[in-house]
Protein backbone atom coordinates (compact mmCIF):
# COMPACT_ATOMS: atom_id res chain seq x y z
CA UNK A 1 0.00 0.00 0.00
CA UNK A 2 1.28 3.60 -0.87
CA UNK A 3 2.10 5.60 2.16
CA UNK A 4 0.39 8.96 1.97
CA UNK A 5 2.30 11.40 1.35
CA UNK A 6 2.08 14.84 2.91
CA UNK A 7 2.41 18.29 0.66
CA UNK A 8 1.18 22.29 1.39
CA UNK A 9 -1.90 21.56 0.47
CA UNK A 10 -2.50 18.84 3.04
CA UNK A 11 -4.03 19.95 6.65
CA UNK A 12 -3.39 17.93 9.95
CA UNK A 13 -6.72 16.85 11.43
CA UNK A 14 -5.24 14.84 14.32
CA UNK A 15 -6.73 17.17 17.13
CA UNK A 16 -10.59 16.76 15.48
CA UNK A 17 -10.85 13.15 14.64
CA UNK A 18 -13.56 11.63 16.07
CA UNK A 19 -14.16 14.45 18.44
CA UNK A 20 -17.75 16.16 16.94
CA UNK A 21 -18.06 19.68 17.38
CA UNK A 22 -14.84 20.72 17.72
CA UNK A 23 -13.61 23.21 15.35
CA UNK A 24 -10.56 25.04 14.19
CA UNK A 25 -10.11 27.94 11.79
CA UNK A 26 -6.33 28.92 10.41
CA UNK A 27 -4.91 30.90 7.48
CA UNK A 28 -2.87 29.19 4.57
CA UNK A 29 -0.90 30.88 2.36
CA UNK A 30 -0.44 27.98 -0.62
CA UNK A 31 2.36 28.17 -3.41
CA UNK A 32 1.16 27.31 -6.68
CA UNK A 33 3.49 24.99 -8.10
CA UNK A 34 2.34 24.52 -11.40
CA UNK A 35 0.05 26.79 -13.37
CA UNK A 36 -3.98 26.49 -13.00
CA UNK A 37 -6.02 27.04 -16.09
CA UNK A 38 -4.53 26.92 -19.86
CA UNK A 39 -7.04 29.85 -21.50
CA UNK A 40 -6.16 32.92 -21.65
CA UNK A 41 -5.79 34.07 -18.32
CA UNK A 42 -4.44 31.57 -15.36
CA UNK A 43 -2.86 31.67 -12.39
CA UNK A 44 0.90 31.44 -12.55
CA UNK A 45 3.12 28.77 -11.31
CA UNK A 46 5.16 30.40 -8.60
CA UNK A 47 2.19 32.37 -7.27
CA UNK A 48 0.50 32.11 -3.76
CA UNK A 49 -2.91 31.53 -2.59
CA UNK A 50 -4.35 32.73 0.41
CA UNK A 51 -6.88 30.47 2.20
CA UNK A 52 -9.12 30.83 4.83
CA UNK A 53 -9.97 27.86 6.24
CA UNK A 54 -12.30 26.39 8.84
CA UNK A 55 -11.83 22.63 9.96
CA UNK A 56 -15.35 20.65 12.42
CA UNK A 57 -15.13 17.67 13.30
CA UNK A 58 -18.21 15.25 12.77
CA UNK A 59 -19.70 12.34 13.18
CA UNK A 60 -18.81 10.85 9.70
CA UNK A 61 -15.57 12.78 8.86
CA UNK A 62 -13.59 16.28 9.09
CA UNK A 63 -16.41 18.68 7.23
CA UNK A 64 -13.93 21.43 5.30
CA UNK A 65 -15.26 25.04 4.68
CA UNK A 66 -12.52 27.25 2.95
CA UNK A 67 -12.26 30.63 0.52
CA UNK A 68 -9.80 31.37 -1.40
CA UNK A 69 -7.85 34.13 -3.29
CA UNK A 70 -5.46 34.83 -5.49
CA UNK A 71 -4.79 36.25 -8.79
CA UNK A 72 -4.82 35.32 -12.21
CA UNK A 73 -2.98 36.73 -15.39
CA UNK A 74 -3.37 36.52 -18.82
CA UNK A 75 -4.50 38.28 -21.84
CA UNK A 76 -7.74 40.59 -22.89
CA UNK A 77 -9.74 38.33 -25.05
CA UNK A 78 -10.50 41.40 -27.33
CA UNK A 79 -7.41 43.67 -27.33
CA UNK A 80 -4.89 40.88 -26.35
CA UNK A 81 -3.40 43.78 -23.50
CA UNK A 82 -1.61 42.06 -20.40
CA UNK A 83 -4.14 42.15 -17.25
CA UNK A 84 -4.54 40.78 -13.94
CA UNK A 85 -7.70 39.08 -12.45
CA UNK A 86 -8.89 38.51 -8.61
CA UNK A 87 -9.67 35.09 -8.19
CA UNK A 88 -12.21 34.27 -5.04
CA UNK A 89 -13.68 30.75 -4.41
CA UNK A 90 -14.95 29.07 -1.80
CA UNK A 91 -15.97 25.52 -1.15
CA UNK A 92 -17.13 22.99 1.05
CA UNK A 93 -16.84 19.04 1.40
CA UNK A 94 -16.73 16.03 3.84
CA UNK A 95 -13.29 14.19 4.21
CA UNK A 96 -14.95 10.74 5.70
CA UNK A 97 -13.14 8.49 8.13
CA UNK A 98 -13.98 5.37 5.94
CA UNK A 99 -13.78 4.78 3.01
CA UNK A 100 -17.21 2.67 3.17
CA UNK A 101 -18.92 5.64 3.12
CA UNK A 102 -20.56 7.43 0.19
CA UNK A 103 -18.17 10.78 -0.29
CA UNK A 104 -15.57 11.75 -2.61
CA UNK A 105 -12.95 12.29 -0.13
CA UNK A 106 -11.57 10.93 2.89
CA UNK A 107 -9.29 11.40 5.72
CA UNK A 108 -5.81 9.40 5.38
CA UNK A 109 -3.07 9.30 8.17
CA UNK A 110 -4.88 12.49 9.93
CA UNK A 111 -4.58 14.36 7.35
CA UNK A 112 -7.07 16.06 4.45
CA UNK A 113 -5.80 17.08 1.32
CA UNK A 114 -7.04 20.37 -0.33
CA UNK A 115 -5.36 20.46 -3.54
CA UNK A 116 -7.76 18.94 -5.51
CA UNK A 117 -10.70 20.74 -4.35
CA UNK A 118 -8.72 23.89 -5.05
CA UNK A 119 -7.62 23.23 -8.32
CA UNK A 120 -10.99 22.55 -9.25
CA UNK A 121 -12.61 25.10 -7.56
CA UNK A 122 -9.79 27.95 -8.72
CA UNK A 123 -9.95 26.92 -12.58
CA UNK A 124 -13.74 26.76 -12.98
CA UNK A 125 -13.71 30.51 -12.26
CA UNK A 126 -11.54 31.79 -14.49
CA UNK A 127 -13.59 33.28 -16.81
CA UNK A 128 -13.27 32.23 -20.45
CA UNK A 129 -13.57 35.45 -22.65
CA UNK A 130 -11.68 37.74 -19.96
CA UNK A 131 -11.58 41.70 -20.75
CA UNK A 132 -9.70 44.66 -19.64
CA UNK A 133 -12.86 46.39 -19.13
CA UNK A 134 -16.36 45.72 -19.79
CA UNK A 135 -16.74 47.81 -22.68
CA UNK A 136 -13.50 47.19 -24.34
CA UNK A 137 -13.92 47.75 -28.32
CA UNK A 138 -11.36 45.28 -29.28
CA UNK A 139 -9.22 45.70 -32.37
CA UNK A 140 -9.05 47.43 -35.52
CA UNK A 141 -10.19 44.75 -38.01
CA UNK A 142 -7.89 46.28 -40.73
CA UNK A 143 -4.92 47.88 -38.98
CA UNK A 144 -4.75 45.55 -35.97
CA UNK A 145 -4.98 48.62 -33.99
CA UNK A 146 -6.26 49.09 -30.58
CA UNK A 147 -9.01 51.16 -30.82
CA UNK A 148 -9.51 52.30 -26.94
CA UNK A 149 -6.56 54.19 -27.69
CA UNK A 150 -7.96 55.66 -30.48
CA UNK A 151 -11.25 56.51 -29.21
CA UNK A 152 -11.98 59.06 -32.17
CA UNK A 153 -11.48 56.33 -34.98
CA UNK A 154 -14.28 54.02 -35.69
CA UNK A 155 -13.45 50.63 -37.15
CA UNK A 156 -13.32 50.46 -41.16
CA UNK A 157 -16.51 48.33 -42.48
CA UNK A 158 -15.11 45.58 -44.90
CA UNK A 159 -17.18 43.99 -47.68
CA UNK A 160 -16.99 40.03 -48.14
CA UNK A 161 -15.80 39.56 -51.55
CA UNK A 162 -18.10 36.36 -51.86
CA UNK A 163 -20.44 39.64 -52.13
CA UNK A 164 -18.72 42.16 -54.56
CA UNK A 165 -20.33 40.26 -57.97
CA UNK A 166 -23.78 41.14 -56.54
CA UNK A 167 -22.61 45.02 -55.20
CA UNK A 168 -21.40 45.10 -59.04
CA UNK A 169 -25.18 43.94 -60.57
CA UNK A 170 -26.34 46.41 -58.41
CA UNK A 171 -24.50 49.44 -59.28
CA UNK A 172 -25.17 48.65 -62.49
CA UNK A 173 -28.81 48.19 -62.99
CA UNK A 174 -29.11 51.33 -60.73
CA UNK A 175 -27.04 53.38 -63.21
CA UNK A 176 -29.09 52.36 -66.00
CA UNK A 177 -31.91 53.80 -64.65
CA UNK A 178 -35.65 54.07 -65.14
CA UNK A 179 -35.90 54.74 -68.53
CA UNK A 180 -35.63 51.66 -70.30
CA UNK A 181 -39.10 50.58 -69.04
CA UNK A 182 -41.04 53.78 -69.96
CA UNK A 183 -42.70 55.21 -72.94
CA UNK A 184 -41.71 58.81 -73.62
CA UNK A 185 -45.06 61.42 -74.02
CA UNK A 186 -44.54 61.78 -77.70
CA UNK A 187 -45.15 58.44 -78.27
CA UNK A 188 -48.07 58.41 -75.69
CA UNK A 189 -49.64 61.50 -77.93
CA UNK A 190 -48.98 60.04 -81.30
CA UNK A 191 -50.64 56.18 -80.40
CA UNK A 192 -54.30 57.93 -80.63
CA UNK A 193 -53.70 59.19 -83.82
CA UNK A 194 -52.22 55.98 -85.33
CA UNK A 195 -55.62 53.87 -83.80
CA UNK A 196 -57.80 56.67 -85.47
CA UNK A 197 -55.86 56.05 -88.95
CA UNK A 198 -56.37 51.98 -88.58
CA UNK A 199 -59.89 53.04 -88.01
CA UNK A 200 -60.73 54.81 -91.21
CA UNK A 201 -58.40 52.46 -93.36
CA UNK A 202 -61.08 49.41 -92.36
Amino acid sequence: MTKFKTTPYTVNVYDLIHRPGEMREQTITLPVDSALGEGLVSVPEGSTIDLDVRLESMHEGILVSAEAQTTAVGVCGRCLIDIEQPVEVDFQELFAYSSDEAFDYEVHDDHVDLEPLIRDAVVLALPFQPVCRPDCPGLDPETGERLADVPDSKPQQTTDPRWSALAAFQASDTSAGPTSNTISDDARQDAPADIDRDREER
